[in-house]
């Protein structure tokens, strides 16, 4: 869970009345006198306090409160980032029960006043990611989008598969393993022997697969896509005719399947897919650049003209937009 730090300093900084005037490089509160605290020999003022406060993580806390106003022009309707909120919360909840731990005194020893204020800092979560994942949806060129739709999008296929698993237990030695692959590879050449006899399919699904979510209905996997399956099983089928089984055992991690090709649907139009290809594109992207959300933003802030009058806030937001 997140250390809240950021969080109070925003609601102090915020409290301070954040309307500053020019003077040199240095940000100055408007009227930065006031005493905030005291005690013998010492008094703080709302100055001290803000000087304080900015080397203590006060630029995170500023582009938080920017990316926040930023992600709420941006994203104006909450309803989804509400649900996805809920089902965190949801989540952690279950999570700390089931450890015997109180949620809400989690979420106090974490710094958050109650549910609320966490659920608004995970709505702002989800908002932001939206933001990042929206701009560079924008940046994909058509031909991008169209090399994808060519090279990985398919109509969805129907088979009839029979799955042979390797008999053994996690421990068992290389020798046990590779004595279990053999033996599954075997006993699924013998099935594909029984169909060139002339066997019926299902029956055999019924009878020897061990996929326990289609062997009762003969083996039956319909209607999936390219992405939905491990790459051995897409390939066999793809090659294959309606009304073809492969000849050969097809080796996948579960074990070795036997295919029977059914039908494939025609390939989906360009606009029926586009969404769906923008997103995996830019998830791919995400996943393959660490970095990218963080050089994204750089990006959408500066589309807002940020600018920055304190030396200090610069300096430390360099050093996080160049990690």
């Amino acid at each position: 869970m997140k250390n809240k730090k950021g969080k109070l300093l925003i609601v102090t900084m915020c409290s301070l009345l954040l309307l500053t005037t020019g003077c040199g490089n240095e940000t100055k509160l408007k009227d930065g006198k006031e005493v905030v605290g005291e005690i013998d020999g010492y008094t703080i003022t709302a100055e001290d306090l803000y000087a304080e406060l900015k080397t203590q993580g006060g630029s995170q806390v500023f582009m938080n409160m920017i990316d926040n106003y930023i992600a709420d022009k941006e994203i104006e309707d909450d309803e989804e980032a509400e649900e996805y909120a809920n089902s965190q919360i949801e989540a952690y909840q279950t999570q700390y029960e089931q450890q015997g731990q109180d949620f809400n005194e989690v979420l106090t020893s974490s710094g958050y006043k109650n549910i609320g204020e966490f659920k608004e800092e995970l709505i702002h979560s989800y908002k932001k990611d939206q933001v990042v994942e929206n701009y560079l949806k924008d940046e994909l060129t058509d031909e991008e989008i169209e090399d994808y739709y060519d090279e990985n999008i398919f109509g969805d296929m129907t088979v009839r598969h029979i799955l042979i698993k390797p008999d053994t237990d996690s421990d068992a030695s290389d020798e046990d393993q590779e004595a279990a692959e053999e033996e599954a590879k075997k006993q699924a050449e013998e099935i594909i022997q029984k169909l060139d006899d002339g066997a019926d399919f299902e029956e055999l699904a019924k009878e020897y697969s061990e996929d326990e979510g289609t062997k009762e209905d003969g083996g039956l996997l319909e209607n999936f896509s390219k992405d939905s399956v491990v790459t051995e099983f897409w390939d066999a089928s793809y090659n294959l005719k309606d009304g073809e089984y492969t000849k050969e055992p097809v080796k996948s991690d579960y074990g070795y399947h036997v295919i029977l090709r059914v039908s494939q649907k025609e390939k989906p139009e360009l606009d029926e897919v586009r969404d769906t290809i923008e997103e995996t594109l830019v998830n791919n992207q995400l996943n393959e650049d660490t970095t990218l959300s963080t050089k994204t933003w750089v990006k959408i802030r500066e589309k807002y003209n940020l600018n920055i009058s304190d030396s200090e806030i610069q300096d430390g937001y360099d050093r996080l937009t160049e990690e």
